[in-house]
């Protein structure tokens, strides 16, 4: 079935729509032979509240999943069963306050008042052509990055220049791509590239690394705060973040890096691209 999607890629979303509506909202998508690119896609209500409510314990992502995904850790985008409901209850709770939804709102606007209106306006006034869909990441990204480490990694400038390249953000758009890649091949051949450290699995190697030290200064910095001023409280917006939420949720004597390290890549994930496609 390739070679249709192929031919229809400029069209790609109308085309899987017309696709879905001749097979009554459920089409089962085959790929070439020895690649992981068999897919059951669906638009039907019934269905998507059967995997994802009623029956969701049946449709476990498994060990293969969580090798695609090994980046994501134990965080709630890999992980089954006891796991997934212990991270999805710790981060309703933290979705739940008043403050987390403070600090979203004062986040956006300021990012929105201080960055992107000024630098379409500068697009607009010299009548230019810039990529949207770069724009808007960088936007997100540095709202996502601020409201979960705290950290904003100004990825995007004010007025139309050279945009920054922000090492963090490359590291994520590398790693991205080999989701992408571990998805279509075989996956005896991106482990065989992984083992000798070439093609795409070289790229993520690398990036992975840049991605930990960077999420692990994050953790050791919200670490250090909290034991020398312990200023995390509900009522405290200005020093909210959702990396201290974690600490704050869970009590530093029971929590460890990892778990914070695993949340708080997999919250990065969920805000970036969702929101900026």
């Amino acid at each position: 079935m390739l070679p249709a999607v192929l031919y229809n890629l400029s069209n790609i979303h109308d085309y899987v729509t017309t696709i879905l509506k001749q097979y009554g909202g459920t089409f089962i998508f085959k790929g070439p032979w020895l690649t992981n690119s068999n897919f059951l896609i669906t638009c039907d209500p019934a269905n998507v509240h059967h995997i994802t409510s009623k029956n969701f314990d049946n449709y476990i992502k498994g060990p293969h999943f969580y090798e695609i995904f090994e980046i994501m850790g134990d965080g709630i985008f890999n992980t089954d069963s006891y796991k997934w409901k212990r991270n999805r209850d710790i981060l309703h709770s933290l979705f739940r306050k008043n403050s987390f939804e403070s600090l979203v709102v004062k986040t956006i606007h300021k990012k929105l008042e201080s960055c992107l209106v000024p630098l379409l306006n500068d697009v607009s006034e010299l009548r230019t052509i810039v990529d949207f869909q770069d724009i808007f990441q960088r936007f997100s990204f540095d709202n996502i990055c601020s409201i979960v480490l705290g950290s904003d990694p100004n990825s995007l400038p004010n007025k139309l220049i050279e945009f920054p390249e922000v090492t963090f953000e490359k590291a994520f758009n590398k790693i991205e791509d080999v989701f992408f890649y571990r998805h279509i091949l075989p996956r005896f051949l991106w482990k065989l590239q992984k083992w000798l450290k070439i093609g795409t699995e070289k790229n993520y190697t690398e990036s992975e690394k840049i991605v930990n030290q960077f999420l692990h200064q994050c953790i050791s910095s919200t670490f250090q705060e909290q034991n020398n001023f312990n200023c995390t409280k509900d009522d405290d917006e200005s020093n909210f973040n959702m990396l201290k939420a974690l600490v704050e949720e869970s009590g530093m004597e029971k929590i460890d890096h990892k778990f914070l390290r695993d949340n708080a890549i997999s919250l990065l994930a969920a805000g970036r691209d969702t929101i900026s496609s």
